[in-house]
């Protein structure tokens, strides 16, 4: 099982990393076709994504535009076009964007950690600080349940396969009481549980000490698995 489910992450990650541009560890944010060419370009590509962030994140996705988006970003409205084909190409790209900055957030703080506990704890404190700096990313997500359904569902399947594959790796040094593929699965999803309804109440809504409240977390974790 320990094996498997690392398998399986790496093997999405693999796939989802294929038809990047040469250079890239990451497909572009871009609509397919229109991804820049110069360094400029991706400046302006991120000039777009940051202004839709604030755009979605302010006005939600019915009330905002194109235009909207633009003015924020300070570029032309036919700049836009020449990497996104509409405002819900940009939408799903957001998505993907932010879902990528959230683990990219994540992996530097769980370095050097000391365990699979230690790990879990290090990764929601860091995703806590996250939240508190970007409160739009769950206004973001949670409209994507219905502008971009795929993109959510992918944001949430593969978020519990880099947990599960944590746990796994934790469990393979005897860190974690062993499971099989049905109960790391579980696990996997109730820590990615826990993690999103605390960023809510201690990132959006809540200005507490993100390590504290990680430590609180984790107490319930070292009960529940340890081995």
């Amino acid at each position: 099982m320990v094996t498997k489910t690392a398998e399986r992450a790496s093997t999405r990650a693999g796939k989802r990393s294929r038809g990047a541009p040469p250079g890239s560890a990451e497909p572009s944010a871009a609509s397919d076709g229109k991804a820049p060419r110069t360094p400029r370009g991706e400046k302006t590509l991120r000039k777009i994504l940051d202004a839709a962030v604030a755009e979605f994140g302010t006005r939600g996705f019915s009330d905002s535009s194109i235009v909207g988006i633009t003015s924020r970003a300070k570029v032309a409205l036919g700049t836009f076009y020449t990497y996104f084909d509409s405002k819900d190409a940009v939408f799903a790209a957001l998505v993907r964007d932010m879902s990528a900055r959230v683990r990219d957030a994540v992996a530097p703080a769980i370095e050097g950690a000391s365990d699979a506990l230690d790990i879990e704890a290090r990764a929601l404190s860091a995703y806590l600080r996250f939240v508190a700096e970007h409160n739009e990313v769950y206004r973001i997500i949670d409209e994507a349940e219905f502008v971009d359904p795929e993109g959510f569902r992918t944001h949430y399947m593969t978020t519990a396969e880099r947990i599960a594959a944590r746990l796994a790796a934790g469990a393979a040094r005897g860190e974690l009481r062993d499971a099989d593929a049905l109960a790391g699965e579980v696990r996997a999803w109730a820590v990615m549980g826990i993690n999103v309804f605390l960023g809510l109440r201690f990132g959006v809504w809540g200005a507490e000490d993100p390590n504290l409240v990680a430590r609180h977390a984790n107490d319930l974790l070292r009960d529940g698995m340890k081995a």
